[in-house]
């Protein structure tokens, strides 16, 4: 049976190319061309990218240079940024089921470098809980830290971390604050919310507050600022439009717990009297009138609504003419009251820690006492407590 299919035609690849071939081939390679220069003129910007949506993009006009404020603003963080560091306090707890010792995070905050030896500063509240610390530097380098000493009157720590070979700090520029103006320009870097190496800025917005630390104490002369400082911020640097270290952000006031506009900073001029007794000795000498002194609310409670009532006197103090409040043998209270302390007004307990706030051991100082209806005088050389 023969095949009646007719034959299979093999066109040779070499043939030389109708006139319609060439067209096709033409147009190809125009327009792989024309494809090729729009992407040159798009990578030089001087042809918008066209998206399958149809828009086409505004064409990016040049920035140009920064502004003046801009550079200042760079350049201060690029400098100080290298003297913050994030802080985790962490507790040591022994794991149920393995027995085996564990460290875990208590809490995290800020901190920078107070010298080239180590120092770390930081707030106390920020590793209070925890019984050791990790401080991670600028470059990501992580550290184990020790504490060398805290006052927590205060609300300041001091840490130490060991450095490896060839390691190099780079502490902050130490500025004042007793010359501090509302207005002036500050900067805040701190690790927010755990976002490390953050800046926000303000002005100084009041000086010479009072605030009160978890001890319940209050730093006089605290620096109020409304440069956003939130939780994370504390212990770190508050600067001036220097670069300098003019104070430590340690608290904020807001009824949420969040920033509300109003932060508080410790001022550098106590930092600078209270880190370097913390390095040298581990600890603050305090003085006092070697007293003890009732609670407000008992004394308000005897009716007395200024003064301090004095509840309980040291052998120094009695010499010196001091003396208790007592129930005499009538049953008739005598009371012992501080009204003045060198002549500035003692109204409540707190008072008389601040007059006394940065006296010496061995100094005299005059006390007003209001005793049995009349006021005495007396001279009382401060003892160390």
């Amino acid at each position: 049976m023969s095949d009646s299919s007719p034959p299979v035609t093999v066109e040779k690849l070499d043939r030389p190319p109708d006139s319609k071939s060439a067209n096709v081939n033409s147009w190809l390679v125009a327009a792989l061309l024309l494809a090729v220069a729009a992407i040159m003129l798009r990578n030089a910007g001087l042809l918008p990218t066209m998206f399958s949506g149809g828009t086409v993009p505004r064409v990016v006009e040049p920035r140009g240079d920064l502004a003046d404020d801009e550079k200042a603003t760079i350049e201060i963080f690029k400098n100080a940024s290298r003297g913050v560091v994030h802080i985790t306090s962490l507790a040591v707890r022994r794991d149920r089921l393995s027995l085996d010792l564990l460290q875990i995070p208590e809490g995290t905050g800020t901190g920078f470098i107070w010298d080239e030896g180590g120092h770390i500063v930081t707030n106390y509240h920020v590793i209070e809980m925890g019984q050791t610390a990790q401080v991670t530097l600028a470059d990501g380098t992580r550290l184990s830290a020790r504490l060398v000493g805290a006052d927590k009157d205060k609300d300041l720590a001091v840490l130490k971390v060991d450095l490896p070979a060839g390691k190099k700090l780079a502490p902050i520029p130490l500025g004042t604050s007793a010359d501090l103006q509302v207005g002036q320009k500050v900067f805040a870097i701190g690790n927010p919310f755990g976002l490390d190496q953050t800046l926000t800025t303000g002005v100084i917005s009041g000086v010479g507050r009072e605030i009160q630390v978890p001890s319940r104490r209050t730093i006089d002369g605290a620096i109020q600022t409304d440069a956003a400082i939130n939780p994370g911020n504390s212990g770190g640097p508050l600067l001036d439009s220097a670069g300098r270290l003019i104070g430590v952000n340690t608290a904020i006031y807001s009824p949420s717990g969040a920033y509300a506009g109003i932060g508080f900073a410790v001022p550098v001029d106590t930092v600078n009297e209270i880190v370097p007794q913390l390095v040298q000795n581990g600890r603050i000498e305090r003085v006092g009138l070697g007293v003890g002194l009732l609670d407000d609310k008992l004394a308000d409670m005897l009716g007395v609504k200024e003064g301090a009532v004095v509840a309980r006197v040291s052998a120094a103090a009695a010499v010196a003419g001091l003396r208790p409040s007592y129930w005499d043998e009538d049953g008739e209270l005598r009371l012992e009251v501080i009204t003045a302390i060198d002549g500035k007004p003692i109204r409540r307990a707190e008072d008389v820690l601040r007059a006394l706030d940065r006296r010496k051991v061995g100094e005299t100082v005059r006390v007003t006492v209001w005793r049995d209806g009349q006021e005495v005088v007396l001279s009382i050389r401060l003892q160390a407590l």
